[in-house]
């Protein structure tokens, strides 16, 4: 219990409108889950809603973060305790550079949980090694963190700096909202070894794509498919192929409800 994730009976609404009708997911440490769905289907509104984004409703059901009920969390409550969302549109913030938004971050996550074994904030030298690290590993050039957040950034930069936060802040639970969104294929490549080096026993990841090609990358051992505010559909890697051929109409004439 204290390693999963649990979404149970979800129902979300949004400006008076029921986009979610009924979620059930459990994500454990360890697990790479993909939800995959065509436009509408609600797939974001998971993701902003595990986030804690007010504008979106939860009007029955529970999300549950390590036995403990999480729907009374505001979004930076979520964020300090180790829940990650990386967005579809990273949002750009003039005169706020990537380093000092890194470190601002880190230092509230290290203060609300004592992370790596300490609450106190992390000193500036050791937090330049770690962000010069990380920084390497998803190929990003040191001149960045020097750089105004996303201000300027071409669509794979963005996505690249967003697992640059999934990196330095260390989640145990990310939710990464179609990373794969506007990426040309080298991008897409640098950004899913990034997620793959990150990946691990102590990391449970939720993936939504509208997409199979980030999936020849970053190999879930679940995949859900969204429909209509439900998961119609649940299976092994074996499935995206399927959908990939067949398309997402087949899910909704030959899907069920998973319960």
């Amino acid at each position: 219990m204290s390693d999963e994730l649990v979404i149970r009976n979800l129902h979300v609404q949004v400006e008076g409108k029921e986009i979610l009708n009924g979620i059930d997911l459990t994500i454990r440490k360890g697990e790479i889950h993909a939800i995959m769905g065509p436009n509408g289907s609600g797939k974001s509104t998971l993701a902003n809603t595990l986030a804690g984004h007010p504008k979106y409703q939860i009007t029955k059901g529970d999300i549950l973060y390590k036995g403990e009920s999480i729907l009374e969390w505001g979004a930076d409550v979520r964020a300090q305790k180790g829940i990650f969302l990386a967005f579809q549109y990273p949002m750009a913030i003039p005169g706020v550079t990537v380093a000092n938004f890194l470190r601002t971050a880190l230092n509230a996550r290290r203060k609300a949980t004592g992370s790596n074994g300490s609450s106190k904030a992390i000193s500036i030298p050791e937090f330049r090694k770690l962000m010069l690290q990380k920084m390497q590993l998803l190929k990003l050039d040191q001149s960045f963190a020097t750089r105004y957040l996303n201000d300027g950034f071409s669509g794979g930069e963005k996505k690249r700096v967003e697992i640059l936060q999934m990196a330095v802040l260390n989640p145990e639970f990310a939710v990464l909202d179609e990373t794969d969104s506007g990426l040309d294929i080298d991008a897409l490549r640098i950004v899913s070894e990034g997620v793959n080096a990150l990946a691990g026993p102590n990391l449970g990841v939720l993936l939504i794509t509208h997409y199979q090609r980030i999936l020849n990358y970053i190999k879930p051992q679940f995949i859900h498919v969204m429909v209509g505010g439900r998961l119609a559909l649940s299976g092994g890697p074996e499935l995206a192929l399927q959908l990939e051929e067949k398309g997402y109409d087949w899910v909704k004439e030959n899907g069920h409800v998973v319960k």
